[in-house]
């Protein structure tokens, strides 16, 4: 098989093998932006189509822009629907984030839309990406999921339930919302207050438990090596448009200074 912008499961088994990841983030709907951030070094990116700049054109420009240097796009989709990733998983997404679920329902079958039946009820068809454009049809056979499949927990109810989230074949990490779970938490964008603190450690522990990845947003690369410590293995640091304008502005400040 000649060279191709997927994964094929290769960032699944990182995963599953204990590895720890870094990426970030990407919302400015730029595959320009992409490029840069797999180009600079990151484990994966992630296309934001919950938070972030433009549609399904951003994942399909995407996934080639950081696929031509080898690193996995990961897509985090507005709601769980079934249509909506399977869209997303035909255009090559490596991975798959969905937010604001609270039960271990939502999430059991947000991970069902990942699989092709029997095993799943993912939409079949050849003639996307994912499958070669007809070429390649082992993928609607094989019966082993090759995306990541990425739970956000960012409600108290996730909180609550993030040990039988964890739990669930197909959930592969856990991640967290730090800014909606502080808000969800009574304690509004203190990351260092001991009720986060807490809550942080609690996914953690879920997530060891059933030999999952625990994830987080870090602000930058400074806390990112701390949340490593802390245990989380899948960890963002910032985004395309956070990290350049944070860039732009100490380098301002430190010309006019």
């Amino acid at each position: 098989m000649s060279a191709t912008p997927l994964n094929t499961g290769q960032l699944r088994r990182r995963l599953a093998d204990g590895e720890t990841t870094v990426g970030t983030f990407v919302g400015m709907a730029s595959a320009t932006a992409t490029e840069v951030c797999a180009a600079a070094g990151a484990d994966w990116v992630l296309i934001d189509l919950e938070h972030g700049s433009g549609g399904e054109d951003v994942v399909r420009d995407g996934v080639i822009a950081a696929g031509s240097y080898g690193v996995p796009a990961i897509v985090r989709v507005e709601t769980g629907d079934r249509i909506r990733i399977g869209r997303v998983l035909d255009n090559g997404a490596a991975g798959i984030m969905v937010p604001r679920l609270s039960n271990v329902e939502e999430a059991r079958e947000s991970v069902r839309h990942l699989l092709y039946p029997p095993h799943g009820d993912r939409g079949v068809a050849t003639y996307n990406r994912s499958c070669r454009w007809g070429m390649d049809r082992s993928p609607l056979t094989s019966g082993e999921q090759e995306t990541v499949g990425i739970i956000q927990i960012e409600t108290s109810e996730a909180l609550d339930n993030v040990e039988d989230i964890a739990a669930q074949d197909g959930v592969d990490v856990v991640f967290i919302g730090p800014l909606d779970l502080s808000f969800a938490l009574g304690v509004p964008l203190q990351l260092d207050s001991s009720v986060f603190q807490d809550a942080l450690q609690r996914v953690v522990a879920a997530a060891q438990l059933h030999d999952k990845a625990a994830g987080i947003l870090a602000v930058d690369g400074m806390a990112a090596a701390k949340y490593v410590r802390q245990g989380f293995r899948f960890v963002a640091i910032g985004s395309d448009s956070t990290i350049m304008s944070a860039a732009f502005r100490d380098a301002f400040e430190t010309a006019r200074n």
